[in-house]
């Protein structure tokens, strides 16, 4: 995971001072939320703040599967029946498409189901191939009729915007400010974040790498101007059976983790949904992640 890292203050829900910067805090997504603006004026920084977290909430309860009432439960409810979706649903799927198809098929946002035969909770239960099988016969975007507006999947598979939501939430998070003012921002969810550009005198963010080891601690630090940052990788959630770590990214074509992947992969991109799929695209090549992200010629930290 990245951290923006050249605060000193502690990070608490609400609003803090930190020298010329202005940090709000709030959770959102299960996982800790920050904006940092370069500012002094608190009533800027505060209505900045709140923005952000408004639009985090907004698409948290649009797109979370585990909400009841959101966009996304009601399509997988309506599997085997065609549905029209709004604008911006049709907006995601269409990038979802797009990353299927550049990735052969490895971004797939149907493979979120194979949640039912693998738990990554850092315990050592591995699924049976009999249990993945199982649930393979649900995932393939192939399977999904989708004619703007109107999808329709295959009874029984599900669509989950896990694999981009968040780092969709951090690049609509930075529009919204750039309509709201033009001090220099930088919103973190979770790790994932986007800045505005460099701060008012030029200067960089200082970025730090959190360690796969004693995640929380920093493996080094780097520098960001402007654009995006996010990371994927197996600090978090992992499960280790027979002797043999498992990360929670899997091939959607054989429900089962990648062999050799690096730990953890930060890729940079102009937005957050494009470094989020990079990121991802490079666990899944396994072994051969350096060469693909090479290939891809952005700009990256792999830890192994």
């Amino acid at each position: 995971m990245a951290m923006q890292s050249n605060s000193q203050s502690t990070p608490v829900n609400g609003l803090t001072r930190d020298g010329d910067f202005f940090r709000y805090a709030f959770n959102a997504m299960a996982t800790p939320c920050d904006l940092k603006i370069e500012t002094t004026d608190a009533a800027l920084a505060n209505r900045a703040g709140h923005v952000v977290e408004a639009e985090a909430a907004r698409i948290e309860h649009k797109f979370s599967r585990y909400r009841a009432d959101s966009v996304v439960s009601k399509i997988n409810a309506n599997a085997g029946t065609s549905m029209a979706v709004d604008d911006e649903t049709a907006q995601l799927i269409d990038f979802a498409v797009i990353s299927y198809d550049l990735s052969a098929g490895l971004f797939d946002v149907t493979s979120g189901i194979l949640r039912r035969a693998w738990t990554f909770d850092g315990g050592t239960r591995a699924p049976s191939a009999s249990d993945i099988a199982k649930v393979l016969a649900f995932v393939g975007w192939d399977k999904v009729d989708w004619n703007r507006p109107t999808l329709r999947l295959m009874p029984g598979m599900e669509l989950d915007f896990g694999g981009i939501g968040k780092e969709y939430a951090v690049d609509r998070a930075i529009a919204l400010l750039g309509e709201l003012t033009d001090a220099p921002v930088l919103v973190n969810f979770g790790g994932d974040l986007r800045v505005s550009g460099p701060s008012r005198h030029g200067g960089a963010w200082r970025i730090a790498l959190e360690s796969t080891d004693a995640p929380g601690s920093a493996a080094g630090t780097f520098d960001l101007f402007s654009g995006a940052l996010a990371t994927s990788g197996d600090a978090r959630r992992f499960v280790v059976s027979g002797g043999k770590r498992y990360g929670h990214i899997l091939n959607p074509k054989t429900g089962m983790p990648v062999d050799d992947p690096p730990r953890s992969v930060t890729v940079a991109a102009p937005t957050c949904v494009e470094a989020g799929v990079i990121a991802t695209l490079a666990i899944l090549n396994g072994a051969q992640a350096e060469e693909f992200l090479r290939a891809e010629q952005v700009r990256a930290w792999c830890i192994r």
